[in-house]
């Protein structure tokens, strides 16, 4: 079947079975970012890899990922996010399969890479059938803010998992569990899910996959990098040539008779602030979870699977803050003063931080789930209003861009409050600090017992680059806070129909 028209049918118990099942390859590939943290260690000895081949090992799935999220949206308005969902999930359980058995790194590396595009055709179907499903704006309301809160629990309950397995089993482990959901959903996904996509799409816009990549991957390359190792000539070259490539793209999609992007989406009056506030929000998440990782590790002397554990806390309260948040909504509260609230308490949370010490883990923790309450909060409304104000036609390619800017979001957090960071600390550190020390903690921590008291000051003065850090996301967060009440005020999703992506302007 293909759903071309938008009604408000309410959704049963065979769509309700349809979602939990969709759910599971979105937690499988939010926690395959995070899943190697614990396994690269016994990755290496067994396939001993170079250093460039282990950050590849890492990074590869990441940056195929964001590269290919947009293709794979508009490819799935036209052939169906069905038939698209069911090839990624194949792709995905036998690159899985061959990434745990794998007997060299280069084996290993094109196994994540196909992880990846894998991974790039399940998120923006699975959101794109939820948006096909759920036509109900309650309802629909409800699975995204469930959609989110799996989404966000998956990166946190990914480096635990590895954590465990590794400690249990082998480090292949981590990928055999991507099997049985993929199985699950291959048997399932055909029978409950229906086919979506757009009846008239046109043709393809070929020119525009390798321009969007050439736009992403340098961005995110260079952002990713600029945290551990400053902001270096190459990766600033890195991140500019990505930006002309955007530009090319852009101009593209204006022009170009079929785009792969319609800039018909962001006529709607919601969409393209939505874009931009989703941006931000995982700006915060990411930004903050540089430096609480390492706290947790470094500066409380944690071990990792210890500072993993009680990294989990924080995502206890995650659960209930989305559906509360969309029923506010639904007894009429204004989406703009929801998002706005969700801001804020985003910001509170970073102000939290800024009072940590270095013997404050309860404290930060409290910070890291008032911090991530607030993001969910935002998240979860933004991608209600952006699905409910693209066409159903375009629910993939709005879905695609929506997901594109978290990875744009959460790398660009990283770069910047990690630099704030990363120059604080610096600047505290004692001049007589030896050169390795006054780089990083961990350099500083593996001089520890050459230099007395070196670590005390060095975890003093990385607090005091998180703290510096928090204030500048507070910030930001209270000024996005602004910025949502301003656009989204009186903002509703209007209801496309048309498959030029034409939105009634009910609400506007």
């Amino acid at each position: 079947m293909t759903n071309s028209t938008s009604t408000t049918a309410r959704a049963g118990r065979r769509e309700w079975t349809a979602f939990g099942v969709l759910m599971l390859p979105l937690l499988l590939v939010s926690m395959d970012v995070s899943v190697l943290y614990f396994a690269i260690p016994s990755i290496s000895a067994d396939l001993e890899p170079s250093g460039t081949q282990q950050l590849w090992i890492f990074d590869i799935y990441a940056f195929v990922l964001a590269g290919l999220l947009m293709t794979m949206g508009s490819l799935g308005d036209r052939i169906g996010h069905r038939r698209l969902l069911l090839i990624g999930a194949a792709a995905f359980g036998t690159a899985s399969l061959v990434a745990a058995y794998a007997n060299s790194a280069e084996t290993l590396i094109a196994a994540r890479a196909v992880l990846g595009i894998g991974g790039a055709t399940l998120m923006p179907s699975t959101m794109a059938l939820l948006r096909t499903m759920f036509t109900d704006p309650g309802q629909r309301a409800k699975a995204i803010g469930m959609w989110s809160g799996v989404m966000t629990a998956g990166i946190a309950l990914g480096s635990v998992m590895s954590g465990v397995l590794v400690e249990y089993f082998w480090w292949g482990s981590v990928f055999l569990v991507n099997l049985p959901a993929m199985v699950l959903l291959l048997v399932l996904g055909r029978a409950l899910l229906p086919e979506s996509k757009n009846p008239a799409p046109g043709p393809f816009d070929w020119p525009s996959i390798p321009l969007s990549m050439a736009a992403v991957l340098p961005v995110v390359y260079g952002l990713k990098e600029i945290p551990s190792e400053g902001w270096n000539v190459r990766y600033v070259v890195s991140i500019t040539v990505g930006l002309l490539f955007a530009a090319l793209f852009v101009h593209r999609q204006r022009t170009t008779a079929s785009p792969m992007i319609s800039p018909a989406l962001f006529r709607g009056r919601g969409f393209g602030p939505s874009v931009a506030l989703n941006l931000v929000s995982a700006f915060g998440i990411m930004g903050s979870a540089y430096f609480t990782t390492q706290y947790l590790q470094s500066v409380l002397d944690k071990s990792a699977l210890e500072a993993a554990l009680w990294a989990l806390l924080p995502s206890v309260p995650i659960g209930a803050a989305a559906p509360a948040a969309t029923a506010l909504v639904q007894k009429g509260v204004d989406r703009a003063h929801v998002v706005t609230a969700g801001f804020a308490i985003a910001a509170g949370g970073f102000a939290l931080l800024s009072l940590a010490g270095t013997d404050s883990m309860w404290l930060v923790l409290v910070a890291c789930a008032v911090l991530a309450v607030g993001g969910v909060i935002v998240m979860s409304q933004i991608m209600d209003l952006a699905m409910g104000t693209a066409p159903v036609e375009r629910a993939g390619t709005a879905s695609s861009l929506m997901e594109t800017g978290t990875e744009f979001g959460g790398a660009l957090g990283m770069a910047v409050l990690g630099s704030i960071g990363t120059a604080v600390y610096r600047h505290e550190m004692p001049a007589s600090a030896p050169a390795e020390a006054r780089e990083t903690l961990g350099g500083a921590l593996a001089l520890a017992d050459e230099v007395p008291g070196l670590a005390t000051v060095a975890r003093e003065a990385f607090t005091s680059g998180m703290t510096g850090a928090a204030i500048a996301g507070a910030v930001l967060l209270a000024g996005a806070a602004v910025l949502a009440a301003v656009t989204l005020r009186g903002v509703r999703a209007a209801q496309c129909k048309t498959p030029d992506g034409q939105c009634s302007p009910s609400g506007v």
